[in-house]
């Protein structure tokens, strides 16, 4: 794991989608496609916009998934993720192949093994994620399973969570939010060969304190990321400023 601290939101977001920017082009050079995984919230939308204004990337060849969806929740809700990323990734860059997790699918477990199935179909190139407030990786609270192998499960949502939906503006109140998710499991998501984490904002400081300088365990689910040999954080100097060995 690599660590990378700068000034400010707009920075880190601007380095980060620049590397992400020469892996996604150096791996449709060398295999022809970038299988990518997208991450979503306040957080990564500075980040994202960066990205999809980078002309040198060929969005065509680029084969998109999501890191986790809502169990329950209409893709027309403000707060859907599919929604998010459609509105601005997909329809933005273009790409052509962008598989969604069906979260308000009549049968759950069918939609799960698709998508899994899918996505294991050859080995991700990059995922993007971030850390929440509660540390949580992709929806995976505390504590999460570190042990699954499945590609793709359903999580309980604690309050913190729940509570960080509402405060970044995505729900009215604490009752709208869903209770559960569809999310990527922390084994899967150190299977992609890269990942980039974009960590702004002071509200991220104790979380990423935990998680960088605490034990590697499931009540700090991001703190598995220390794991991964190709995986790269940027913080900014407020979501930085608790730790002590930067």
């Amino acid at each position: 794991m690599q660590l990378r601290i700068l000034e400010d939101a707009a920075s880190i977001a601007c380095a980060a989608a620049e590397q992400a920017a020469s892996t996604i082009q150096k791996t449709i050079a060398e295999h022809g496609r970038c299988r990518l995984v997208l991450a979503t919230g306040n957080s990564q939308i500075e980040f994202l916009n960066a990205l999809t204004r980078m002309a040198v990337v060929d969005w065509a060849k680029v084969e998109a998934f999501h890191l986790d969806e809502y169990v329950g929740l209409a893709m027309t809700h403000p707060a859907s993720f599919r929604k998010f990323l459609l509105e601005r990734v997909i329809r933005k860059t273009g790409i052509q192949t962008f598989h969604v997790i069906e979260g308000d699918s009549d049968d759950l477990s069918a939609a799960i093994r698709a998508i899994s199935t899918r996505l294991t179909a050859a080995r991700i190139d990059l995922a993007f994620v971030g850390i929440g407030e509660n540390g949580h990786i992709a929806f995976n609270d505390p504590p999460a399973d570190f042990a699954t192998e499945e590609p793709y499960i359903i999580v309980d949502l604690d309050e913190a969570c729940r509570r960080q939906q509402v405060g970044e503006g995505w729900f009215a109140a604490l009752l709208e939010v869903p209770m559960r998710a569809i999310s990527m499991s922390p084994q899967q998501i150190l299977k992609a060969k890269e990942i980039i984490a974009v960590v702004p904002d002071l509200r991220k400081a104790q979380a990423v304190k935990l998680c960088l300088e605490g034990e590697i365990g499931p009540t700090a689910p991001a703190s598995i990321l220390r794991r991964h040999p190709n995986a790269t954080i940027y913080l900014d100097r407020e979501s930085a400023s608790l730790l002590t060995k930067s």
